[in-house]
């Protein structure tokens, strides 16, 4: 009776604070949260060792949620400085190319100068 209480409890809340079924939704997090420390609660009361050990379970998730969530920003800081240097390679790139352009160019006015020194040579 306790469990369907608190599951009809439970999606009363969702339905109130408006919490998104799919995705990410930290307010689905802490009604969820706060469901499961309460069935640990009701755990405890009727057998300490279960209740202990649902603890341990929750603690660990939670360390585990933690440390896939530090992991998820340091790779989307990675991919954007990835990004970002990326841009700058090619901006770099695209300034070489005008530089080597320009230099083709001053190198073909110097052969044609040459061919022109040479004709009168001859």
């Amino acid at each position: 009776l306790d469990v369907i209480n608190l599951q009809e409890e439970l999606d009363k809340r969702l339905q109130q604070r408006q919490a998104r079924e799919t995705g990410i939704c930290p307010v689905r997090e802490e009604l969820y949260s706060q469901t499961f420390d309460e069935l640990i609660r009701q755990v405890t009361i009727n057998c300490a060792e279960r209740g202990l050990l649902l603890l341990r379970v929750r603690d660990e998730i939670r360390m585990t949620i933690a440390a896939y969530q530090t992991l998820y920003e340091s790779s989307v800081a990675f991919g954007m400085r990835k990004a970002l240097q990326a841009e700058q390679g090619k901006s770099d790139l695209e300034n070489r190319i005008v530089q080597l352009e320009s230099e083709k160019k001053d190198l073909e006015r110097q052969i044609q100068d040459l061919k022109v020194v040479m004709q009168h040579c001859y």
